[in-house]
C-alpha cells in the first residue's frame, strides 16, 4: 500500500477505510466479529488510516474500531469526530460548543481505546458557535495531548479559512467521487491553497459506481439509500449510463469499476485519501488494489470528459441534509 501526506505531517496509507457502514446507515449492523476480521485484514493490506465517529451507531462503531485496532497500537491513524447533540440515544441537531467538543474527545478516547485521537473532525459546521471558538477548543486539546491533528467535513470556504488561521487545519472530509464534484469549485483549490489534505468519503457513490446496483435492488430498512433522491428506482435507471463510461475504462485497464472509480479520485491530487467503505473481504481486498491503477494524463482527461457527458439524474442529499453542508 502506498502512502500520502495529509496536511502538514499526517502520514496515512493512499486508501483508508469508512468503517460507517459496519454499524450504520446501511441497514442492520454487520456482525462484530465479522467486522473486526475486516478491519484487521485492512491493516494486514497496508491501510493504516480508519474512520469513524460517535454518531455512527451512535457510539457502536467508535467501540468496534477501538476493539479492533487494539492489537496494532501505533500502526493505525485513527479519524473521529464530534458535533451533534444527542437526545434519548439518537441525533439531536447539531452541538460544537467547547465542553462539548471536550466531553466528545474524552468518550471516544476510552471507546477507541486510545490516549490521544489522532484526526479530530467536526462533523457538522454549528451555525451557532463562531468556528473560531470550534478551532480555539481543539487547538487546546492538541496542545494537552489529546488531539493530534484538526479536521473539518463538508465545511464551506469561509468557514475553513477562519478555522485554518486558528489551528491549522490538516483534513478536510467531505464527499467526492466520479458522479459528486460541486467541491471542485471552490472547495478544492481552497484547501489546495491552504495546505490542506483531502479525504473523500463515498469515492464509490455510497456502492453504485461499484456496478452492483440496479433498479431491481432493494435497500434494507434503515439504509439511507432509501431517502436520497439518486438512488431512486427511475435515477438508478438513468444513471446506468455513468456506469456504461467506468465499465469501459475497466475493461481497458483489467481492472474493475470500483477501482476504476477510487483510482480516478486518486489521481485527481497527491493528497487526496479516499476512504471508501465495506463490510467483506473480497471488497477490501478489490477496492485497496486500486492504488495500482493508475492513468496517462490523456486517459484521465478522457475519462473524467466521457463521465461529465453523462447527466446524473437525482441529487446526493435531501434538501435538509445538503442545507447542514457547506457552511
Amino acid at each position: 500500500m502506498k502512502k500520502r501526506i495529509l496536511g502538514k505531517d499526517l502520514e496515512v496509507s493512499a486508501i483508508g477505510l469508512g468503517c460507517m457502514g459496519m454499524s450504520f446507515g446501511y441497514g442492520p449492523a454487520g456482525k462484530k466479529s465479522e467486522m473486526i476480521k475486516v478491519i484487521r485484514a485492512a491493516v494486514e493490506q497496508g491501510v493504516t488510516f480508519f474512520d469513524t465517529t460517535e454518531v455512527y451507531g451512535p457510539y457502536t462503531n467508535e467501540e468496534l474500531v477501538g476493539e479492533a485496532l487494539a492489537p496494532f497500537k501505533g500502526e493505525a491513524v485513527i479519524a473521529t469526530k464530534f458535533g451533534f447533540n444527542f437526545v434519548d440515544g439518537k441525533m439531536a441537531g447539531v452541538n460544537s460548543r467547547p465542553e462539548n467538543i471536550r466531553k466528545v474527545a474524552e468518550e471516544s478516547m476510552k471507546r477507541l481505546k486510545i490516549e490521544v485521537i489522532d484526526l479530530f473532525y467536526q462533523h457538522r459546521v454549528d451555525p451557532n458557535v463562531p468556528i473560531e471558538e470550534v478551532a480555539g477548543t481543539v487547538k487546546d486539546l492538541i496542545q494537552e495531548g489529546k488531539v493530534k491533528h484538526f479536521g473539518l467535513s463538508e465545511a464551506g470556504a469561509t468557514t475553513i479559512r477562519k478555522a485554518h488561521a486558528i489551528q491549522p487545519i490538516t483534513a478536510l472530509q467531505s464527499e467526492y467521487s466520479l458522479w459528486t464534484r460541486q467541491h471542485e469549485n471552490e472547495i478544492i483549490p481552497t484547501i489546495e491553497e491552504l495546505g490542506i489534505g483531502f479525504v473523500p468519503f463515498s469515492p464509490l457513490g455510497k456502492g453504485f459506481l461499484a456496478g452492483k446496483i440496479d433498479e431491481n435492488t432493494t435497500f434494507a430498512e434503515g439504509d439511507i439509500r432509501n431517502i436520497l433522491p439518486r438512488y431512486t428506482q427511475e435515477a438508478r435507471v438513468s444513471n446506468k449510463a455513468l456506469l456504461g463510461v467506468i465499465e469501459r475504462f475497466a475493461q481497458e485497464k483489467e481492472a474493475t469499476n470500483a477501482q476504476i472509480a477510487i483510482a480516478w479520485v486518486l489521481a485527481q491530487k497527491p493528497w487526496i485519501v479516499p476512504i471508501p467503505g465495506t463490510t467483506k473481504l473480497h471488497r477490501l481486498t478489490e477496492n485497496n488494489a486500486a492504488v495500482n491503477v493508475t492513468f496517462t494524463a490523456s486517459e484521465l482527461a478522457e475519462l473524467t470528459a466521457a463521465s461529465e457527458e453523462v447527466k446524473v439524474m437525482g441529487t446526493r442529499y435531501t434538501d435538509a441534509m445538503e442545507n447542514s453542508t457547506g457552511l
